[in-house]
C-alpha cells in the first residue's frame, strides 16, 4: 500500500479521487496528552479495486501540505464519506476551518437504516461488506514512524471497506425516501458551533451537588480558567486539575498558596506556578461575584407537573412506533423528553424535523386525546377518537 509524504503525491491523488462520485476518509490520531487532537494519519480511498485506489497520508512528513485534500473537501461534486466523523471533522475544522461538503456518515447512516444507535464500523463490515476486521493495532502508538505493517493494514482496512458500505446504505436511503433524516442529522456536524468549546461556558458540564449560586460562581470562574489554560498550553483539561478537585477548590475557597497544599485531590504541578496563581484569582473573581451576575442553574424541568399515565403512554407509543420504523428510541426521544411532553412542553426533538415525521404528530395528537391506544396480539394499534 503507499503512503504519500510530498504535497505533490498528495496533489495527484486528490486530482484523480476529484474525478469519482465519492471519496471515503478516516484519520489516526492521538489525544491523551494534549487538548486539540494530533492528527498523524489520513487514509483515503475512491471506489475501485486496483493499488492505487486507496492510499495513506502521513500528516508528520516533513513539508507536506493538505491544502490539496482541502481543495477536496470544497469540492462539492465529490461525496465525501466518513464513520462516526465528529472527531474527524473537529481536527480539520481547527487546522483549517473547512468542512467535508458534502459530507455522509455511515454511522448516521446506518442509524437511519436500522442498524441501532451509534452501531460501529466493524458491525457494519461484518453485516454488510461480508468481512472481519483485526482490531489489534487500534490503540498503537500512530505517530512512531515508521508504521508497521499490522498498522498499515488496519489503517487502510477502515476506508477501502467503507466504499462497500456506503454504496449499500446510499442504496437503502435511497428506496427507504430517509435521505432527509441523513441531512438533518448532519447538519449538527458541519456547525462550527459544534466545536466551538467556550471557557465560560465550560462549568455547565462539571457535576456538582449543590444549585447555589455563590458556590456556582467560583465553579463557573474554575472551569472557565482551566479550560482557557488547557486550550493555551494545548494540555488535557484533566492535567491541570479534574473536575472532582476543581468542586472541592469550590467548596473549600482557598486564598493563598498554603491553602491549596491542603486540598486533597489536587495535583502536585497544580500546586503552584501559573497553575496555582490561576486557581486563586478564579476562586477569588467568583468569591465576588454580584448576585445578578451568578450563573442560574436550569430548574425548570424540576418544576414539571408530569402525568404519569400520559407519560407511560407515550412509552407504548414510542416503543410501537419505533419498531415499525426500524430505528432506536432513544435516537427519537429520551425518557426526559416523554416526561417533559407528559408535562405540556412541546420544545423537545421529537416534536421536529423526521422525529416529528416518525413519531411527533401521533405523540402530539395522544396528548391532545385525539387518538387512543389499543394492544392486538403482540402489536399495538392507534384508534382514531
Amino acid at each position: 500500500m503507499r503512503t504519500l509524504t510530498t504535497t505533490q503525491e498528495l496533489t495527484s491523488f486528490c486530482e484523480e479521487a476529484a474525478t469519482h462520485p465519492f471519496v471515503t476518509v478516516d484519520t489516526e490520531f492521538l489525544r491523551e496528552r494534549t487538548y486539540y487532537s494530533k492528527l498523524c494519519l489520513i487514509q483515503l480511498a475512491f471506489d475501485g479495486d486496483g493499488e492505487t485506489d486507496a492510499v495513506l497520508v502521513d500528516p508528520l512528513a516533513e513539508g507536506l501540505s493538505l491544502e490539496p485534500l482541502y481543495d477536496l473537501f470544497r469540492d462539492e461534486s465529490v461525496v465525501k464519506v466518513f464513520h462516526a466523523a465528529r472527531q474527524d471533522l473537529e481536527i480539520f475544522w481547527v487546522d483549517a476551518q473547512v468542512f467535508p461538503k458534502p459530507l455522509f456518515d455511515t454511522q448516521v447512516a446506518a442509524m437511519v437504516c436500522g442498524f441501532g444507535e451509534q452501531v460501529g464500523y466493524e458491525t457494519l463490515v461484518r453485516k454488510i461488506a461480508k468481512q472481519s476486521l483485526d482490531k489489534s493495532s487500534r490503540f498503537t502508538d500512530w505517530s512512531r514512524r515508521p508504521l508497521s505493517k499490522a498498522q498499515q493494514t488496519y489503517a487502510i482496512a477502515d476506508v477501502t471497506h467503507l466504499r462497500r458500505i456506503y454504496e449499500f446504505l446510499q442504496a437503502e436511503l435511497s428506496k427507504s425516501g430517509r435521505a432527509h433524516w441523513l441531512g438533518e442529522e448532519l447538519q449538527v456536524l458541519t456547525d462550527p458551533a459544534t466545536y466551538d468549546i467556550r471557557p465560560e461556558d465550560a462549568w455547565k458540564r462539571v457535576k456538582t451537588r449543590t444549585n447555589s449560586g455563590k458556590f456556582l460562581a467560583v465553579v463557573r470562574e474554575l472551569a472557565s480558567f482551566r479550560e482557557h489554560y488547557a486550550q493555551t498550553n494545548n494540555v488535557p483539561r484533566n492535567r491541570v486539575f479534574k473536575d472532582d478537585a476543581l468542586v472541592e477548590l469550590a467548596s473549600t475557597k482557598p486564598k493563598t498558596a498554603g491553602d491549596l497544599g491542603g486540598s486533597r485531590l489536587l495535583l502536585r504541578e497544580a500546586r503552584k506556578g501559573a497553575i496555582a496563581e490561576g486557581i486563586l484569582e478564579a476562586v477569588a473573581k467568583g468569591v465576588k461575584c454580584p448576585a445578578d451576575q451568578m450563573p442560574q442553574p436550569d430548574r425548570s424541568k424540576e418544576k414539571l407537573q408530569v402525568n404519569p399515565a400520559l407519560a407511560d403512554l407515550l412509552r407504548v407509543l414510542l416503543k410501537a412506533k419505533t419498531e415499525n420504523a426500524g430505528v432506536a428510541a432513544k435516537l427519537i426521544a429520551p425518557s426526559a423528553d416523554l416526561d417533559a411532553m407528559a408535562a405540556g412542553l412541546r420544545d423537545v426533538p421529537a416534536l421536529s424535523g423526521w422525529r416529528k415525521e416518525v413519531f411527533g404528530d401521533d405523540a402530539l395528537r395522544l396528548c391532545d386525546g385525539k387518538i387512543a391506544l389499543a394492544a392486538r396480539g403482540q402489536t399495538v394499534d392507534i384508534i382514531e377518537l
